[in-house]
């Protein structure tokens, strides 16, 4: 079940600190988004309908902690965008970021890394 951007902010809190109650996550969520209450109850609740979070009752309220695992949400969202947008590959994608200057001498540096890795490992 897809995810949509708003979603995977509220995702990100539950990612860093699980469970945490409606109130924890708005109160992490106003340092950083204008987003009121009820819009993050409802995102939350959407997330529980997809069945990405669970919901447990503490007392009055609801403890929730995601299910899906960030590893597993990442992986999805990058075969997506590769798949969409360079036909499946990385090549192309690494291509399309050194053509636009987008890659640092760190970024370089650790991809020639990860290459070394994978050459190794063939071997």
């Amino acid at each position: 079940m897809p995810i949509s951007d708003a979603e995977s902010v509220v995702m990100d809190v539950l990612w860093r600190k699980a469970p945490q109650s409606a109130e924890e996550v708005v109160a992490a969520l106003a340092k950083t988004t204008d987003w009121q209450e009820p819009t993050i109850k409802t995102l939350l609740n959407r997330l529980l309908k997809k069945g990405v979070v669970t919901a447990e009752r503490d007392g009055k309220r609801y403890l929730y902690s995601p299910r899906l695992k960030r590893a597993d949400y990442v992986h999805s969202e990058s075969k997506t965008l590769l798949d969409r947008l360079f036909d499946g590959r990385v090549a192309p994608l690494v291509a399309h970021f050194s053509e636009r200057r987008k890659l640092s001498k760190k970024d370089l540096a650790e991809l020639k890394r990860l290459i070394e890795e994978l050459d190794h490992d063939d071997a």
